[in-house]
């Protein structure tokens, strides 16, 4: 079966349900977000060594099966069913995580840049797509969360999973710089003086 089909090219697409919509559809817009948070997760996961990163590298790629399940959801996939994917175990695996990570690295003492190892610097790029697609189901939400056929776009656990999932990988980038004995990077103030005119 060829990748290219040739139905996409006037600018729209199919959802899991097999309806026909326009590629700026709000469903694509966030499973397509989805597939852009999982490739960078996918890229950091590939900056770390196997024996130094064996447990965050087997973390992420849990999340990332996760994610292509929930971009199935999202993309209109089982429309009908109450609940999500993502369990609550889901996230409180992600909770636990945290805390795990947050007793290597300690607490933070002041804001940090992105930034430090390859594989961090690609973490905190991870956390900001995580936090954009956030806000994209946040809009959904507040449109009245209901596509043209009435079904939930966004169901409670899953908005909740990708909350817990943008925190997790901001400590995952705080452990990797820790795992690799890489400092991570204080934002400081800039020393400047304001005059009035």
């Amino acid at each position: 079966m060829p990748v290219y089909t040739r139905k996409g090219d006037f600018g729209n697409t199919y959802l899991a349900n097999g309806k026909k919509v326009p590629k700026s559809h709000q469903r694509v817009d966030i499973y397509g977000t989805i597939d852009e948070l999982n490739s960078a997760i996918g890229m950091a996961s590939a900056q770390m060594g196997e024996e130094l990163f064996s447990e965050i590298k087997k973390k992420l790629s849990e999340q990332q099966c996760l994610l292509f399940e929930l971009g199935s959801e999202l993309a209109g996939f089982k429309p009908s069913l109450p609940e999500s994917v993502i369990c609550q175990e889901d996230i409180l695996e992600l909770e636990n995580w945290m805390d795990k990570m947050e007793k290597s690295t300690g607490p933070m003492k002041s804001f940090i840049l992105p930034g430090g190892t390859p594989a961090a610097a690609s973490l905190h790029l991870s956390r900001t797509i995580c936090r954009r697609l956030e806000r994209l189901m946040t809009i959904a939400l507040q449109e009245g969360n209901k596509d043209e056929d009435q079904n939930l776009i966004i169901k409670e656990r899953a908005y909740i999973y990708i909350n817990r999932l943008s925190d997790s990988l901001f400590m995952a980038a705080r452990y990797a710089n820790y795992q690799a004995k890489e400092k991570d990077i204080p934002w400081t103030r800039r020393k400047r003086s304001f005059t009035q005119a």
